[in-house]
């Protein structure tokens, strides 16, 4: 090898060396697919503030439906997803501020006159998804079913809220509901979705605490069924990895196609034990090592589920 064949290479080998340190220093991409606008009353230079500190390159706005008083809504008392979230309006305006950096789903109460053509009004306007479904209605209701064939029609996911008792009932029977609808992409969350990665779990514990044994029908809906996707947002999605790290680590590596990073904390900081998305972010990073992988839970997933570019 010449003198001038072995400096160019030793100069390649440096910019090489320099290339892969720069990709090992640059920041993860992450996608949140669950925030609200109005969240608990925050305000939207907190939000943006919020989602910058975590991180977030780019987030799904989850709307609340219309707000009325009837047994799918408890006589009012869950309007705004329970939560003081606006609505679909509120969130396609932001989105349209914020074009780079926000989409959005829309959302209306399933047994409301007029909610087929209120959901597809939005589809039609550039929502990307429904939900977040957080209505007190059998999963497979006259209702939902009609919301399903919607998503079926129009090709988009549906983010479900699962809370035994109060939202989203009959947990047990909603494989039944992913057979019959093949084509539309569900999205799992809250805490009866993860208490059920527990196969002993006592269904009226909304939060429980210690190991967790294998094999949960959360589990197991997620293994049979390829148009399932779970949501790791709220607390209810932190401590369902909190609880049992040696799980939480094999859960992440079994479900790596499955899963997609969200948040849904309405602190107005983005950091620190109130948030939980952080939190959860940190949690992905503490038991997912496998850089590829962490890029599926953090961003690659999102992006294939919700045709994002």
């Amino acid at each position: 090898m010449n003198r001038r064949h072995f400096t160019r290479l030793a100069g390649l080998t440096t910019l090489s060396g320099f290339a892969v340190s720069l990709a090992a220093d640059a920041p993860e991409e992450i996608i949140d697919i669950h925030q609200h606008i109005h969240f608990n009353g925050r305000r939207n230079p907190e939000f943006l503030a919020h989602q910058k500190a975590m991180g977030v390159s780019k987030t799904v706005l989850l709307p609340a439906g219309t707000e009325m008083a009837r047994a799918s809504t408890h006589a009012g008392k869950s309007n705004g997803l329970a939560a003081r979230v606006f609505g679909t309006e509120a969130a396609a305006r932001f989105a349209a501020e914020h074009p780079e950096s926000f989409v959005y789903f829309c959302n209306e109460v399933p047994d409301a006159d007029g909610a087929v053509a209120s959901i597809e009004k939005w589809l039609a306007r550039g929502a990307i998804g429904i939900g977040e479904s957080k209505f007190s209605l059998p999963v497979d209701s006259d209702p939902m079913i009609r919301i399903y064939e919607v998503a079926s029609a129009h090709g988009v996911p549906v983010l479900l809220h699962f809370q035994e008792g109060m939202y989203n009932l009959g947990f047990d029977r909603f494989h039944k509901i992913l057979e019959r609808f093949p084509k539309v992409n569900f999205i799992g969350h809250a805490q009866t979705w993860w208490g059920n990665i527990d196969a002993k779990h006592d269904q009226q514990v909304m939060y429980p605490k210690g190991p967790v044994s294998p094999g949960g029908l959360t589990d197991r809906y997620l293994s049979d069924y390829p148009n399932l996707y779970g949501d790791l947002s709220a607390g209810s999605g932190k401590n369902a990895f909190d609880r049992d790290p040696e799980h939480a680590a094999a859960f992440f590596l079994r479900h790596q196609d499955k899963l997609m990073l969200g948040t849904d904390c309405s602190d107005p900081v983005g950091e620190g034990e109130k948030c939980s998305g952080s939190g959860q972010i940190a949690n992905v990073r503490k038991y997912v090592t496998d850089p590829a992988v962490r890029a599926k839970i953090f961003s690659g997933n999102a992006k294939r589920v919700l045709k994002l570019g």
